[in-house]
């Protein structure tokens, strides 16, 4: 699959779309290229029905080192005027393309290497699987720095470890390993280092071998019943879940299972 920009790269393996944060030089700190051929990633993976889930990685080690504060001070780095333009004709892309202001309709499972930290650390929340090798840093500096962690971080955060861990995190701006970010519930899996790709790829795999219209409802109803009570969220799921019992899929895996054969999923 084509696309991308100069600072991120996008294949495909097999049903999963692979984006590939790419300013290795920078520790992958985002710049307007990163961020639009990010934006660009979300919707073309959304967009194509054989696309069944998102891996994002780093190239060269790390994932993200948050914004390029010397560069976006200097204006270098940041990209032509073909970026400028995009931004300026949705002043809400970076956010999107940060998954603070998006979230895709397919599954997305972060492989981390190396640097996740303050924006990457950002963009990791929005992610709904988390692979870190066991030399991954994560933390949110921005406090150490007099800076605010505008990305999400401060509602995210609290809702996704517990309240005590985000504020420590939030508030003293310290390095997290990979092994402590586990403990606390922030990423799902620690792995050797060099293999973090590997196992997210694996866990994609698993999610394409699913019914991808079931895939699709039970992320959505997941996300979207989190703030209702319980008697909202259960009314949510059913409106959600008894669609997918109708579909051609959902008889397509049961006829294979009793013939203990693998489904042939058709979207249908």
């Amino acid at each position: 699959m084509g696309g991308g920009t100069e600072h991120l790269t996008v294949r495909r393996e097999g049903a999963t779309l692979v984006l590939t944060l790419n300013r290795p030089e920078a520790k992958n700190a985002l710049s307007l290229p990163m961020l639009v051929g990010l934006y660009d990633g979300w919707l073309a993976a959304d967009a194509d029905d054989e696309i069944r889930s998102v891996v994002l990685t780093g190239a060269g080690g790390d994932f993200c080192a948050g914004m390029d504060l010397k560069a976006l001070a200097g204006d270098r780095g940041m990209g032509g005027d073909q970026y400028r333009e995009r931004m300026k004709a949705d002043p809400d892309l970076h956010w999107k393309a940060m998954l603070r202001h998006h979230r895709p309709r397919k599954p997305v499972v972060a492989a981390v290497e190396g640097y996740c930290v303050a924006g990457g650390t950002e963009i990791l929340q929005g992610t709904d699987i988390r692979v870190a090798g066991q030399s991954a840093t994560f933390g949110l500096f921005e406090a150490r720095r007099g800076l605010f962690p505008i990305g999400g971080s401060t509602v995210r955060l609290p809702r996704q470890i517990p309240r005590t861990h985000a504020l420590e995190m939030l508030l003293t701006g310290r390095p997290y390993p990979a092994a402590e970010a586990e403990r606390i519930g922030l990423v799902g899996h620690v792995v050797p280092d060099g293999t973090a790709l590997d196992k997210a790829l694996a866990i994609a795999g698993q999610i394409n071998a699913c019914g991808p219209l079931a895939v699709e409802a039970i992320k959505a109803s997941v996300y979207e019943t989190a703030e209702m009570t319980e008697t909202e969220g259960l009314a949510a799921e059913l409106k959600r879940g008894w669609p997918i019992f109708d579909t051609a899929d959902a008889k397509e895996g049961a006829r294979a299972f009793a013939e203990k054969r693998d489904p042939l999923y058709r979207r249908a």
